[in-house]
């Protein structure tokens, strides 16, 4: 089938403004829209701009707009999009580096931010540290998170407000907070209680809308505003 493609260009070194580009694409329904980014950048235009790596929904490099959605390039398939028109942008409410490619740095700041890895002072067992599978339950689906920042940058929040630290970085923040063998919980509640995290959440959802991995973000979200209340008792 062909498929007439459209993508925002934008390149700072030479344009003034970005500029939707047209393409024409051959491809089967069974292929993904990387497929058919690939085979522009390679038959089409070599300078086309964007982010992949893994290919396959788990490094979360490749989240970019796809018909007003954010999605994972490499896991969105043509026959999951209705007609044969496709329209690619870079996630919104970000600065654009290049075409497809926006500047991630303020995302990982603020996911550094919240500490994303587990504290313990005591020294380390034998193998590993345990926890019961009741309390793995209850930080299993953050643990799914591949950072691909299609929340964040779905968030009308963090559209408005630079310092919001933002979905992912609080979900990241809930999956040691939560950790049964993490020792900082009430630091790393005190970062995200600030103003600039939770209270800044008005439940719109369309976190939720946009993980690629289909975790309740908000529910999350609404968990670790119970916590910082509890904290304050």
């Amino acid at each position: 089938m062909e498929y007439s493609v459209e993508i925002l260009r934008f390149d700072p070194e030479k344009d003034r403004s970005p500029y939707y580009q047209s393409f024409l694409v051959d491809a089967a329904l069974n292929e993904r829209v990387l497929d058919v980014l690939l085979k522009i950048r390679s038959e089409q235009d070599s300078t086309l701009a964007l982010r992949k790596s893994c290919g396959h929904g788990v490094c979360g490099s490749d989240a970019m707009l796809i018909n007003g959605e954010n999605r994972l390039a490499c896991a969105t398939l043509l026959k999951d999009l209705q007609g044969k028109s496709i329209r690619i942008e870079p996630l919104p409410g970000a600065a654009i580096e290049k075409d497809l490619v926006i500047n991630t740095d303020p995302f990982w700041e603020k996911n550094r931010e919240v500490m994303p890895y587990l504290i313990n002072p005591n020294p380390p067992p034998d193998r590993e540290r345990l926890q019961s599978p009741a309390e793995h339950e209850l930080i299993a689906e953050s643990t799914r998170c591949i950072l691909c920042g299609a929340c964040t940058q779905a968030c009308p929040t963090s559209w408005s407000n630079e310092n919001y630290l933002g979905p992912a970085a609080l979900l990241k923040a809930y999956r040691f907070i939560f950790d049964s063998r993490d020792h900082a919980r009430q630091e790393r509640l005190e970062k995200v209680a600030s103003d600039r995290g939770i209270w800044k959440c008005y439940t719109i959802y369309n976190c939720v809308e946009a993980c690629p991995k289909e975790i309740d973000i908000t529910w999350h979200i609404t968990r670790l505003k119970k916590a910082a209340l509890g904290t304050r008792q």
